[in-house]
């Protein structure tokens, strides 16, 4: 078990009928991939040429963000609101599929990119997938 799924197996009451499977691989895959975006931004940050890498710092440091509040979204379950966070995994699996895209051009040089390019879209296909799940 993860801590993840541990947590949510706590959760004392429904979690109105929402796939746990799938909550969890999001929760867990939008917190892998705001940590992939970070280190990536950070070793982008390092290369030689880093002002030919600002976009994807950019892209980075957006997309980290935007998985680090989904999943503290889709960690609260008490006055839960689908709307907000359908439109939150909405948010969520744009911003990834967008750093996928900016990392994709800088991973034949870069393997950091290469490995958020793929965290991104790991996520994206989670957020994708509960949205889906929620209706």
């Amino acid at each position: 078990m993860t801590t993840v799924k541990d947590m949510l197996a706590t959760y004392p009451a429904d979690l109105g009928g929402v796939d746990r499977e799938k909550l969890t691989r999001c929760i867990e895959e939008c917190l892998a991939c705001a940590q992939a975006c970070t280190a990536c931004a950070d070793a982008c940050l390092s290369e030689g040429m880093v002002g030919d890498l600002t976009k994807c710092i950019r892209t980075d440091m957006d997309c980290a963000d935007i998985c680090d509040t989904t999943a503290s979204v889709l960690s609260r379950h008490t006055g839960y609101d689908a709307n907000v966070t359908r439109a939150v995994l909405r948010a969520c699996a744009t911003a990834c599929k967008a750093c996928a895209d900016e990392c994709a051009t800088h991973a034949d040089q870069h393997e950091h990119c290469r490995l958020c390019a793929e965290a991104c879209r790991r996520c994206e296909q989670a957020c994708d997938d509960l949205l889906a799940a929620l209706g």
